[in-house]
């Protein structure tokens, strides 16, 4: 990964699953361009369909009147990927552990897991018009003296 390379993408899309390959072809390119590994493309790539899927299904509750917003920031090595709908928000502090025994077979939280797991951070934010932020970040080049992650 070039630690010097920058970048900014936006991208806009209608509440249809169908834009989330879309959006995920597109993020991997630009990280391909930029030199990411192929691991961390599939890792960011996952986490990025699950926050999509989120903000598609439980943010703006598939109303194809309701868009969703990207936003890719590529600096010193660190990804930001922003995931924003218009939908009513929620609290993450309510959504259940997937890992609880009780919850095992139950969908619900998987992609917010996943999306902790795959990323380095993941925090969440509310538009005051109405609608939630997905800020994740993921750290692709060796900080200044450090190893990479």
């Amino acid at each position: 990964m070039n630690p010097t390379a920058e970048r900014q993408l936006h991208l806009t899309i209608g509440s249809r699953f169908e834009n989330i390959e879309l959006v995920q072809m597109t993020v991997d390119e630009t990280l391909a361009e930029l030199g990411a590994t192929e691991e961390h493309r599939h890792w960011i790539g996952l986490a990025l369909r699950e926050a999509l899927a989120n903000a598609i299904k439980h943010g703006n509750r598939q109303d194809t009147g309701k868009q969703v917003d990207v936003d890719l920031d590529l600096a010193d090595g660190e990804l930001v990927l922003r995931v924003s709908d218009e939908g009513g928000g929620f609290d993450p502090d309510e959504v259940k552990d997937p890992l609880a025994p009780e919850n095992r077979f139950r969908a619900d939280g998987r992609g917010i897991f996943y999306m902790k797991k795959f990323m380095d951070d993941v925090h969440y934010g509310f538009r005051p018009g109405g609608g939630t932020i997905v800020v994740m970040r993921k750290r692709l080049a060796p900080a200044s003296g450090g190893q990479e992650r």
